[in-house]
């Protein structure tokens, strides 16, 4: 290809196209310059697989399955991928690739919008916050893992209570005669609660009790991690990814050939993919398919729009869309199979149902999995490679929602922070730390537990839903359809169309109206949340919400004329918007390039940089089909 950026790296204006005033220097076009690409083939590819595949693929799939019809389940899933999943990531893909800019910047394609914007890194910014938290509990694990005995295996320590009761005395208790076991506690159960989170040093959530300082150590150590790792933006974290997308899936094929040897694993196997067909009749099960797919690609965060504004132009985003999706998809049911074939061999164990023993979320990773472990022989070992595990899956989602933060606010002023993006992360990753901290109190898992059930709840949903109206009906589809053909070389055909329409909103409208009639207070075991803090989560979900009419208000007053001028002006896109190099600025796009006075611009361009190559092909099209659709609506 005659065009491709490498043989131009620093983007050139064609001399016809130059006015006078930007002859001493447009700053725009200097941006791209500095802004930097992905440097490796995989780099993007393994980022997004990633950022997707994180602890919710092992915490939270499998539970969602086993509790809403088994194989059944796979069912809604997979359509809702179709649905919703796959062409809402093809989207912001696509925005993010086309406009090489973060997710505040991207908005030039309708200032009116720029509160959806504004509200994203809000809702990245909360996340980020407790998500390294969890982090820091996985690293706590791991470094407890480094003995030849696990702590959480017997009772008789400081922090156990008289509740306690081994699973070694229930063994040898269900051999000779049964042990009650309703009233007691787990080992590790009590090494989470009572020594971890010392949750017994607080009354609740207004109480949040002294700072554990080895929970402090461990979150300053993970927020050292992930810093040393975002130092050089893309160039850095797109190495360290190499490791972390790839590495869980040994230890899960470790785990999962581990599980299946164990003795009564079929009994999870079966409890988990025993299919109940029954309960696809309920409306609950689609909705929590919808759910799991929602939350567990990270669409409306802003991670995969920041990824891809590293891509160079060209980058085949379609099919990269179709290996992540399906590949998260793939590594969700595979995490199924290793975890329940745990479970099973647990249940065996104990003499007590495979239901009685599972668990999602926190409550499986750090107190059901960790008791399996000690049935092991050689436990430490395994334990290590769970929690070794679940802290890359962790770190590489956490890698996404800081580049995303770093990206959005650096692209909003490149000339100020651009140079200085190093010490601008470390600011940031301070300052996330330092609002952390209130995690690592006694009460910490309160507030914890709160930030998770609302940072991301409704308000992440109201996000996703304005960017595809935005898109679809004030950008236009078939302008946004015309973009992506000159990227790509072809049009998305009509399945992305109708998703992009009618079925995706759609789907989110249901699913968001679904959580606001079926809305639950928190709680965490049999704590109940005062009203207080529930006011408090919901106040944190409708923050995000209430960026988009502050966004509109203040575009509103930065534009003249009348109302309806005003609104009409400021959701049409900016002068500048279109792709960020120039040599990409083909068709439509190369009238809007700084100081554009030629009738002909894309002849100018052709003779600057070359013969026409298929993408010139496709925005030579690309303009005949505009002149086309002018002279319509002229008649």
């Amino acid at each position: 290809m005659g065009t491709l950026p490498d043989r131009h790296p620093s983007p050139v204006t064609p001399e016809l196209l130059v006015s006078p005033s930007s002859q001493d220097g447009d700053l725009g076009s200097e941006c791209p310059e500095d802004r930097g690409n992905w440097t490796g083939r995989l780099d993007f590819l393994l980022s997004c697989i990633g950022y997707c595949v994180g602890l919710g693929n092992v915490w939270r799939f499998p539970y969602r399955a086993y509790t809403n019809g088994g194989g059944a389940f796979l069912v809604p899933y997979f359509i809702m991928l179709a649905i919703c999943g796959i062409p809402i990531f093809f989207m912001e893909l696509s925005l993010g690739q086309f406009s090489s800019l973060g997710p505040l910047a991207v908005w030039k394609i309708s200032p009116l919008f720029k509160g959806i914007g504004m509200g994203t890194i809000l809702i990245v910014s909360l996340v980020a916050i407790y998500y390294n938290m969890i982090i820091a509990y996985v690293l706590f694990y791991l470094f407890a893992s480094l003995t030849s005995d696990l702590p959480w295996q017997h009772c008789g320590n400081w922090w156990n209570t008289d509740l306690c009761l081994d699973h070694h005395v229930i063994k040898a208790g269900n051999a000779t005669f049964p042990v009650n076991t309703s009233n007691t506690v787990s080992p590790s159960e009590e090494y989470w609660s009572r020594y971890v989170l010392h949750i017994q040093g607080s009354s609740g959530i207004g109480d949040p009790g002294r700072i554990r300082w080895n929970l402090c150590l461990c979150l300053l150590l993970s927020w050292t991690i992930v810093y040393l790792c975002i130092l050089k933006g893309v160039k850095s974290s797109g190495k360290v990814v190499y490791f972390t997308a790839t590495f869980p899936y040994l230890i899960l094929v470790m785990l999962l050939i581990r599980g299946v040897t164990l003795e009564g694993a079929w009994k999870g196997i079966r409890f988990y993919l025993t299919p109940q067909f029954d309960h696809l009749l309920s409306s609950k099960v689609w909705i929590e398919a919808a759910l799991q797919i929602f939350y567990s690609l990270g669409v409306g965060f802003g991670g995969l729009l920041t990824f891809a504004s590293y891509n160079t132009f060209h980058q085949n985003i379609y099919r990269d869309t179709f290996i992540v999706t399906l590949g998260n998809a793939i590594t969700s049911i595979l995490a199924g199979f290793a975890i329940f074939s745990v479970l099973g061999y647990m249940s065996q164990e104990l003499g007590v149902p495979v239901n009685q023993v599972a668990k999602a979320g926190p409550g499986l990773a750090f107190v059901v999995y960790p008791q399996a472990m000690t049935m092991l022989p050689l436990s430490p070992f395994w334990s290590f490679l769970f929690f070794f595990m679940l802290l890359t899956l962790g770190l590489d989602s956490q890698f996404a929602f800081m580049e995303t933060i770093v990206t959005a606010v650096t692209d909003e002023f490149p000339y100020y922070l651009r140079p200085k993006k190093a010490s601008f992360s470390a600011v940031i990753c301070i300052a996330l730390f330092l609002m952390g901290l209130i995690l690592t109190t006694e009460g910490g898992m309160y507030w914890l537990v709160l930030l998770d059930d609302y940072s991301a709840g409704f308000g992440l949903m109201v996000v996703v839903i304005a960017t595809c109206l935005v898109v679809t009906r004030v950008y236009g589809i078939k302008r946004f359809c015309r973009d992506i053909h000159m990227m790509l070389g072809f049009k998305p055909g009509p399945y992305f169309r109708a998703c992009w329409m009618v079925l995706s909103p759609a789907t989110m409208m249901a699913l968001l109206v679904y959580n606001i009639i079926k809305y639950q207070p928190s709680e965490y075991g049999a704590y109940r949340f005062p009203a207080w803090a529930e006011a408090l989560g919901i106040l944190m979900g409708l923050f995000s919400c209430l960026m988009i009419p502050a966004g509109m208000l203040v575009a509103v007053l930065r534009e003249e004329g009348t109302l309806w001028e005003r609104f009409q002006q400021a959701s049409r896109p900016a002068m500048d918007w279109g792709p960020s190099l120039e040599e990409n600025r083909t068709g439509a796009y190369v009238a809007s390039l700084a100081g554009s006075q030629s009738p002909k611009p894309l002849m100018v361009h052709m003779r600057k940089y070359g013969g026409i190559t298929s993408y010139e092909n496709t925005a030579v099209e690309v303009d005949r089909e505009i002149e086309e659709e002018e002279e319509e609506s002229m008649m």
